[in-house]
């Protein structure tokens, strides 16, 4: 069982940055692919991005390419998203997720953590 914490959401003006973290515990984090998603009021969750387990691939939805950046560190157990130029679309609950596949799916994903919320005011 792996228990996920993000933390870093907070409110930025549009153009600004934040950087979300993603601390798992309970597993062996460097088996696990991690994707970022997010879901803004009265929308569907939505796929932001996703890393293999050695930093190695990575794919993010079309929105956000060029904007934000997935890492990870496995000795740390943790995996970042860092959003830049971010606009009011951005604005949404982002979850982090562990899984077995570089999926854009969400149902490929076992391990969910609460969330944490952006906002970004125009």
């Amino acid at each position: 069982q792996v228990q996920l914490v993000e933390s870093g959401g907070g409110l930025v003006q549009a153009g600004g940055s934040l950087r979300l973290s993603c601390a798992a515990s309970g597993g062996t984090f460097s088996r696990y692919v991690m994707g970022w998603f997010r879901q803004a009021p009265g929308k569907e969750r939505e796929f932001v991005a996703t890393i293999n387990w050695s930093n190695s691939g990575t794919r993010y939805t079309d929105s956000v390419k060029g904007r934000f950046t997935i890492s990870r560190d496995n000795a740390k157990n943790t995996v970042y998203l860092q959003m830049n130029t971010l606009n009011p679309e951005d604005t949404a609950v982002y979850y982090c997720a562990a899984g077995s596949y570089l999926s854009a799916y969400d149902g490929h994903y076992a391990y969910w953590g609460q969330g944490t919320q952006v906002t970004v005011s125009s």
